[in-house]
């Protein structure tokens, strides 16, 4: 078996699974009580709380604990929307980010009156800074824009969006870090909000954590009691978050060293595919070496997956939050891509435990499959 859908989840670490375990079995009690164990798990949390904090270099009461990214990017499009309306309803984002940022912007379109404005990305995913600065207005109160695109890995310029919002004090800035983080540096500086997953750095599902400087007021999504600061109610996944600052630390450990052997599978990777006829890759040059895009000309991606998977090679297509959509991809869309290339798309996703060896066996794979079942 050959994993290459790393983008959409990561096998669970065995040693944050081990400590899970052992957690479970100690560590039940709610985190609100008042008894010797509740004041127990309670103290564990917030010291994962304070450790998240310190590695990530923000304070710990701007680390709140949530579902995972999806709940996260809700809580901060929509919960900053709720919160700064009176200074304005126009908001920014782009045409290619991850269905919970889209959806909740539709939301707030149709049923909260807010208008949005979908920035355009160029044939490499990229949006432009120049474009940004166009739409930005005194009534625009939140700009979310991710780091790195989940589908064909496109870098975005955060720094130089960091500066712009910045000259816009009623614009307050979201960053979608999940594809990001244990990948590439991030510099949290000048990020109102940012978004975080356990799951895509060997965590567990169902861990998640926003960023939320702690200049920065939020309408609660989710009601109930005191819990993440009174932003999220609802008893606490106490034993998922108290192991969110251990996968954290993992995933930044070594973490230059792991970039450096990925760089050289996915160059590898893409020298070897563009010698396959009718193959063209999707993903730009300067994209994250974690994510590569491309698509068969003559070889639908539905049929060539299943070939794959047949191979025990297991790939996507796109995004999979999107992936039974029967859909074409909208980021590949809004790349300007068409036409057979959106037909035969397929998405590669790495980790440093991949091998040279791996991918040799995939570029065959590949190429047996565009020979064999190629239109």
């Amino acid at each position: 078996m050959i994993y290459v859908d790393y983008a959409s989840t990561t096998p669970t670490s065995p040693e944050v699974l081990k400590t899970y375990h052992q957690l479970l079995d100690r560590y039940f009690a709610n985190s609100e009580s008042l008894h010797q164990l509740g004041m127990e798990v309670s103290q564990l949390m917030e010291k994962s709380r304070q450790q998240t904090a310190s590695l990530l270099h923000v304070l710990p009461n701007e680390v709140i604990f949530t579902s995972g990214a999806s709940e996260a990017n809700s809580l901060a499009v929509k919960g900053t929307a709720f919160a700064y309306q009176h200074l304005g309803k126009h908001i920014i984002t782009s045409k290619i980010e991850h269905s919970s940022v889209l959806n909740a912007m539709k939301q707030l379109e149709e049923v909260f009156g807010f208008e949005v404005t979908y920035l355009p990305v160029d044939e490499e995913g990229k949006v432009s800074v120049e474009e940004l600065k166009k739409h930005l207005r005194s009534d625009t109160i939140l700009c979310s824009i991710m780091y790195v695109n989940n589908e064909v890995g496109s870098i975005q310029p955060i720094s130089e969006i960091k500066k712009l919002v910045r000259q816009f004090p009623n614009c307050h800035l979201h960053v979608d870090c999940v594809q990001a983080l244990g990948k590439l540096p991030i510099d949290f500086k000048d990020i109102d909000l940012a978004t975080l997953s356990a799951h895509k750095i060997y965590g567990l599902k169902g861990s998640g954590v926003l960023i939320k400087k702690q200049h920065i007021q939020l309408i609660p999504l989710i009601n109930g009691g005191q819990q993440e600061f009174g932003l999220r109610g609802g008893t606490e996944n106490a034993c998922t978050n108290i192991l969110f600052a251990k996968t954290l630390r993992m995933a930044l450990e070594n973490q230059s060293e792991r970039a450096i052997h990925v760089n050289k599978l996915n160059a590898y990777l893409r020298n070897g595919l563009k010698q396959i006829e009718n193959v063209v890759i999707n993903s730009p040059k300067d994209a994250s070496d974690y994510i590569l895009s491309f698509s068969c000309l003559n070889l639908p991606s539905e049929v060539h997956m299943n070939a794959l998977n047949q191979q025990g090679i297991y790939v996507s297509a796109q995004s999979t939050c999107g992936s039974k959509s029967h859909s074409y991809s909208y980021v590949l869309e809004a790349m300007g891509i068409k036409n057979e290339r959106l037909h035969g798309v397929i998405r590669l996703s790495f980790s440093h435990d991949h091998t040279f060896q791996q991918m040799d066996e995939i570029l065959k794979a590949i190429k047996e499959n565009v020979e064999k079942y190629g239109i």
